[in-house]
């Protein structure tokens, strides 16, 4: 495809619109294999550091296994809660409450571990996953499914381990509750202007 080609304004609001979606969600439609697939497809087209290619994408639709990672992440809800001494968003506490509804829950993860005490391996190894997960949440987006980017699970990583079958040398990252949207109305967020977030040639310096 020629660049000139490309909808720059349908990409650019996929970009700008892609928001969690925790309670605009048609629970009780379910999400067709094949839609999950292709848009993993997609999310493996992201970056990664030195052709590793080792994310991985565990999609939970048991009811079974639904219950049981809803409640550890019900769980690390309410250690996260209390560590902050007070509740958190009442769109959170909702996911929080009807994970085990959602159609479909998709772990995001990578084989091998985070070395561990130098920046510069960890930036490597979590840069080498995280773009998929982003890519997958904008490709679900752009077909009309709701998502939630959240990390609270890795909380329990051992249990969550136990639970599903994780090898110990697999390394649990983003977890994606999906469901089709339902009445959502996803609009950009409110955000600093690029100007006061970016400098030129020197930290804190703007553009000249």
């Amino acid at each position: 495809m020629n660049e000139d080609s490309l909808d720059l304004a349908s990409i650019d609001h996929v970009l700008e619109t892609t928001r969690s979606v925790r309670r605009r969600i048609d629970f009780e439609r379910p999400i067709e294999p094949e839609v999950i697939e292709r848009c993993i497809e997609i999310a493996t087209q992201s970056p990664t550091g030195i052709n590793a290619e080792n994310w991985r994408f565990l999609v939970i639709t048991s009811p079974e296994k639904k219950a049981v990672v809803a409640d550890l992440y019900r769980r690390a809800y309410d250690v996260l809660s209390e560590a902050r001494g007070a509740s958190l968003k009442p769109t959170q506490r909702a996911l929080a409450d009807r994970l085990h509804e959602m159609p479909a829950l998709i772990l995001v993860c990578a084989e091998g571990r985070p070395p561990g005490g130098s920046a510069a391996m960890n930036v490597g190894f979590y840069g080498s996953v995280l773009p998929a997960a982003w890519s997958l949440m904008l490709a679900l987006r752009a077909r009309g499914l709701g998502s939630t980017w959240t990390s609270l699970l890795v909380l329990h990583e051992q249990e969550v381990a136990e639970s599903l079958g994780i090898p110990d040398d697999v390394s649990q990252t983003v977890l994606l509750p999906v469901g089709y949207m339902k009445d959502a109305v996803l609009k950009r967020a409110k955000r600093k202007p690029s100007a006061e977030v970016t400098y030129w040639e020197h930290w804190g310096e703007p553009r000249g």
